[in-house]
């Protein structure tokens, strides 16, 4: 099926870096997001943060019109670039403040109320042929993302719980295959009323990933279906006009889909997801970040140890104050962390600050308060077995 032209949104600049607000979004940014469920915006990283990350990434992928990348048929790294990756610029980008911060705003929470849940590089390619047939993404079907991020349904539209991001490091002018999307257009739209379940791969159907191929298969098997999507969807997209550095905003329950490269060209982008902490049944797509603690080049010791509070906490780190420390907790994550240059002053100070405990149930002290007072009783002890031992010996 040829592809229909379609309207282009272009993007909007971020708040510049070191204003006074230090907000990274303006608050139309922020509107179009949660009314129309996008917002396409340049500017949020640095220009050279950007050219670094992508000449980082495309060496580990195959070259554009290469038999290798013929057969790159899905999206996705095959695991060799996901989060925390060998590239210190895409780590970086991931857990970059500006973005943090822009998503907190989009889903009105703390940065600290945040989690990572997908961070992954990857090419899409201009070919020859469409290898994977059915499953093929170089011309994709309309669709939503959340069946493979969330084990429910988005929540009600106006109480989101995630924010995608796709950054951009080429620009669509040179490689083609712009992503479409359909803008929700208020809480009347057709295309937004849920269940968002009318598409392959759910509800009883078929996963088809190839918008031809999957348009036929509806046509046979839910005919109402494909006329809805029809008349919904396909007529309504719009086009991204991105460069490189531009970062699109977007959540689970957006209709959109990926569309055909120029041939022998060749997109590389950052897909990234973050979620609310209370919400825990959308999943993290890759290995647990802890998984990556024994890695030879200690990437994930470092980002953890020498990264923020707010960046601790978005890879699930307890944040301070949080009902995991103790004296014991602290002594222990100093003594495994700070060798590697972890301050722990900010969750030394919150326990510090702490409520005292209340009394156990017999009006006994408190177990944490009983193992403080052990503690102290134990380092008094070697203090004195140490004086013993320096003292003088009889001759």
């Amino acid at each position: 099926m040829p592809r229909e032209a379609s309207p282009w949104v272009h993007p909007t600049p971020a708040v510049e870096p070191g204003t006074e607000s230090g907000l990274a979004l303006h608050a139309e940014q922020v509107r179009s997001w949660r009314e129309n469920g996008f917002a396409l915006v340049d500017g949020l990283f640095p220009a050279e943060l950007v050219e670094r990350a992508r000449a980082e990434s495309a060496p580990l992928f195959p070259a554009a019109g290469s038999p290798e990348s013929e057969a790159v048929t899905d999206y996705g790294s095959k695991g060799i670039m996901e989060f925390p990756t060998p590239s210190d610029a895409i780590n970086e980008i991931t857990l970059h403040p500006r973005l943090l911060g822009a998503v907190s705003q989009l889903l009105g929470v703390r940065v600290r109320d945040l989690r990572l849940t997908q961070s992954e590089p990857w090419p899409k390619y201009g070919r020859q042929r469409r290898a994977a047939g059915r499953l093929d993404n170089q011309d994709q079907r309309m669709h939503v993302d959340y069946p493979n991020h969330t084990l429910t349904h988005p929540a009600d539209w106006d109480s989101p719980e995630a924010v995608e991001i796709l950054l951009y490091f080429d620009a669509v002018e040179d490689c083609g295959g712009a992503t479409e999307f359909v803008p929700r257009s208020g809480p009347d739209d057709p295309a937004y009323r849920g269940p968002l379940v009318r598409t392959p791969g759910l509800a009883g159907l078929e996963f088809v990933n190839d918008r031809t191929q999957a348009e036929a298969y509806l046509h046979e098997v839910a005919p109402d279906i494909a006329q809805w999507r029809a008349a919904n969807l396909y007529p309504r997209a719009r086009s991204v006009q991105h460069r490189p550095g531009s970062a699109l905003f977007y959540r689970h329950d957006l209709w959109h889909r990926g569309t055909p490269l120029r041939p022998g060209a060749m997109r590389l982008l950052q897909n990234m997801t973050f979620r609310r902490a209370d919400c825990e049944w959308i999943s993290t797509l890759h290995q647990g970040w802890a998984w990556a603690m024994y890695r030879p080049s200690k990437v994930m010791v470092k980002l953890l140890a020498l990264g923020s509070v707010e960046q601790r906490c978005v890879l699930g780190f307890p944040e301070p104050g949080h009902a995991y420390w103790t004296r014991g907790s602290l002594d222990a994550v100093r003594a495994r962390l700070e060798p590697w240059g972890m301050d722990m002053a900010p969750y030394e100070e919150a326990w510090s600050q702490r409520p005292a405990a209340p009394p156990g149930p017999d009006g006994s002290p408190a177990f944490d308060q009983l193992r403080e007072e052990n503690a102290r009783l134990r380092e008094e002890l070697s203090a004195l077995r140490a004086r013993l031992e320096d003292g003088p010996r009889a001759g």
